[in-house]
């Protein structure tokens, strides 16, 4: 198992560049409501020499496929052959009141979406008869899509980030990679069947697939302290939209904390944030990040490593808010891993 790094747009080219003298893998920079992906990545890139680069990740509603075909193959050139293309279909509430993209059909769109992409990296001109996608929509022949890139990558790795089970499968099938979030050892091992049956589908097995999950991460002797500083990190992402819609919530009813959801959006709608990050079980917090001194961190790492894990995201921004305490947990990360059993 090896590691990766979350970025974040401040001070992402220390970060990276930190990344890559301890070893780590890869890079990724996220997409939300502070940054894009492509512009913290092509900075990042002019930093640095040999981490693996990648949108983490890039969303669906918020482009057409030829941009982020000609996006990946920019930022692909620029990097000497290091980026990966991440995409996720987002969610319904930010889809809708971000893009004013619909959201029907996630999997028939991303399947589509990913086609595009991949004709595109492929070069020559593309025709796409899509119900979701038709490239040229109006019929037309006179400027189909055509990447002109210098040098085209073909093969260049498409990542999904997924949660059910028929966005796995439907990863495994067209993907080189997964790209999860806030799951623990034991959703990783199912995530994993799920993938491999669809990579079964596709008449392939599990090598050089990349199973990817980002773990909010933080140090301290005792766990319940460092589980407190990523307190306001969950209920970031627990209080998108409506709860019913926001998938890391229905993640967090299935590991059995329904309540705890519950109880976080009573308190969002009544304004008290301080409240819903206090309602939040250590237990739940636990159970879907690093925390902790580093030999404990270091013990998680290999439950990680044994479910399937190849790839293991540390997201430092939820713990550390300047470039300094990042910089520290990157390390003492390293650490870790170099103490764990990597399987």
């Amino acid at each position: 198992m090896e590691l990766g790094v979350n970025l974040v747009y401040q001070g992402a080219g220390e970060l990276a560049r930190e990344a890559e003298r301890l070893g780590y893998a890869i890079a990724l920079a996220p997409e939300g409501y502070k940054s894009d992906a492509p512009s913290v990545l092509g900075y990042v890139a002019a930093r640095t020499e040999r981490i693996a680069l990648a949108s983490g990740v890039m969303q669906v509603p918020g482009r057409t496929p030829a941009m982020a075909a000609l996006t990946a193959a920019t930022l692909d050139s620029l990097s000497g052959g290091r980026f990966r293309l991440g995409l996720g279909v987002s969610n319904p509430d930010v889809a809708d009141g971000w893009y004013g993209a619909a959201f029907d059909r996630p999997l028939a769109r991303t399947r589509e979406y990913v086609e595009i992409v991949r004709a595109a990296l492929r070069g020559g001109p593309v025709r796409y008869a899509g119900e979701h996608y038709p490239l040229p929509r109006s019929g037309s022949t006179q400027a189909p899509l055509h990447l002109f890139t210098e040098p085209l990558r073909a093969d260049l790795p498409v990542y999904l980030a997924a949660v059910g089970p028929r966005n796995l499968r439907l990863a495994g099938e067209i993907a080189d990679g997964w790209i999860g979030v806030f799951t623990s050892p034991e959703r990783v091992k199912a995530a994993v069947d799920e993938i491999a049956a669809g990579r079964a589908r596709a008449g392939l097995g599990m090598d050089g697939f990349d199973v990817l999950p980002c773990l909010a991460t933080s140090f301290a002797d005792d766990p319940r302290d460092a589980a407190d500083a990523l307190r306001g990190q969950y209920v970031y992402l627990l209080g998108i939209g409506d709860p019913e819609h926001n998938f890391y919530c229905k993640m967090a009813v299935q590991l059995g904390f329904a309540q705890a959801v519950a109880d976080l959006h009573g308190h969002l709608r009544a304004g008290d944030r301080a409240a819903a990050a206090a309602c939040l079980p250590f237990e739940f917090i636990d159970a879907t990040s690093l925390v902790g001194p580093v030999d404990r961190v270091a013990g998680r790492m290999a439950d990680y490593a044994a479910a399937g894990v190849t790839t293991l995201g540390i997201m430092v921004s939820a713990a550390a808010t300047t470039l300094a305490g990042r910089l520290d947990i990157i390390r003492q990360a390293a650490l870790a891993l170099e103490r764990s059993d990597r399987g």
